[in-house]
């Protein structure tokens, strides 16, 4: 008797250079999906954990990036993590839905059993292998993986009403007015090849209504609607909720949305707790670092340098003597000069911070990076910025080989 291996597949949807405007100045100079975040590129860890679901056959982005921006990354990625990457051009935009309808066949190639969905900017464990699971045993098409947040910042997301016996989907509501449920979207799916099905026959509903699915659903309807444009949330989700299509897996564990460039340190801080647990050995150890740190080994910091907790230094970096960095990313070939201060800030590549200077951003771990008005979050330099000796930066964005002078507070300096 012989038995037939099940595949699995995995689909990144990455979007492309026109939706990385809020990463700006960071994403001037690297897309944002490859800005790296606890020492590897941001869907370097969506592509870690589908390459440890058993049977993966391929993983495929989605996007409208040009392929030779992504090229060297898929091949380095595909080689390290001994797994088949592949990247589709979308050329115009499809939507999170439309994409995946329009390369269905390509997705569907070799017949895999089940397809992973995921959103590129978020952070999470990706606990793929339970979702798997726990798809197959309530044996409906779509399954939505969904964490519980405060109630104050869950309109800030795609809403999920579950059947608590069942785990059905009964309600989804995208960023609501009033408050619905505290259960969101986390952006990470599994799909049944059948899924496909219910997308398609969605996008026949819309070309013979000529508007989004139907009036019961103000929420997503829209003017001047292209019927190959679909959105995964509000048009599929949205009118399939409390049908039977769609289960909610209860995800407990750490997650957060990559909306900006200042969230990577909140995401590297989730990360690297993470690490700790499950891979200490990339963790730097040492008498003048606290908690947890990663520090590529072609850096030079002094030993008089206290690193920590939640740093990550990358490649040719120099720490002088004395320097403190706390809750920071430092990139490539930057310098940090004797007894200079970095506190909840990112140090665009081959930037330079004089001596005792301090460069410092506000914390901010809720969705809401303005307040009164005010940007309040990271400090953030973009790539070749400098920063004169013994001056104050502080809650500011700093754009590419700025010099600075004197002191900032909550501008940005272009």
């Amino acid at each position: 008797m012989t038995t037939t291996t099940t595949t699995t597949k995995a689909i990144i949807l990455v979007g492309g250079p026109s939706k990385g405007t809020r990463f700006r100045p960071l994403s001037l100079d690297v897309p944002k999906l490859l800005f790296p975040i606890a020492g590897k590129p941001m869907i370097y860890h969506h592509i870690e954990a589908c390459s440890k679901v058993e049977n993966m056959k391929e993983i495929i982005l989605i996007g409208f990036f040009q392929e030779s921006v992504l090229s060297k990354f898929i091949s380095e990625t595909s080689k390290q993590l001994n797994v088949a990457i592949r990247y589709i051009n979308e050329e115009k935009v499809l939507g999170t839905a439309g994409g995946l309808y329009h390369f269905r066949d390509i997705i569907l190639e070799g017949s895999p059993s089940e397809i992973f969905v995921l959103h590129s900017d978020i952070c999470c464990a990706f606990p793929l292998n339970d979702l798997l699971q726990f798809h197959k045993q309530h044996g409906r098409p779509c399954t939505i993986m969904g964490t519980e947040i405060e109630s104050a910042y869950a309109n800030q997301y795609g809403c999920l009403v579950r059947d608590e016996k069942t785990a059905e989907l009964l309600h989804y509501a995208e960023k609501p007015e009033t408050f619905v449920s505290n259960l969101i979207n986390c952006g990470v799916y599994c799909f049944s090849p059948q899924f496909f099905d219910v997308i398609g026959k969605t996008m026949i509903d819309l070309k013979t209504s000529g508007q989004n699915i139907t009036t019961d659903y103000p929420e997503i309807t829209r003017k001047g609607f292209d019927v190959e444009r679909l959105r995964l949330e509000q048009d599929i989700f949205v009118p399939l909720a409390g049908t039977g299509f769609i289960s909610v897996y209860p995800y407990v564990g750490f997650w957060r949305q990559i909306k900006n460039a200042g969230s990577s340190v909140y995401c590297q801080e989730l990360y690297l707790n993470h690490f700790a647990k499950t891979k200490p050995e990339i963790l730097k150890k040492g008498n003048n670092i606290i908690g947890n740190v990663i520090i590529d080994s072609t850096a030079s910091v002094d030993p008089s340098a206290i690193i920590g907790p939640d740093v990550y230094i990358g490649p040719n970096v120099k720490i002088g003597k004395g320097v403190r960095v706390i809750h920071s990313i430092i990139l490539d070939q930057t310098e940090i000069k004797d007894h200079a201060c970095i506190i909840y800030s990112i140090i665009g590549w081959q930037s330079l911070i004089g001596v005792w200077a301090r460069i410092e951003g506000i914390p901010n771990y809720t969705p809401f990076l303005y307040s009164q008005d005010k940007r309040r979050g990271v400090t953030i330099f973009g790539a070749g910025a400098q920063a004169n000796g013994e001056i104050i930066v502080s809650n500011c964005i700093v754009m590419p080989h700025k010099q600075l002078d004197r002191n900032y507070n909550n501008e940005i300096i272009l």
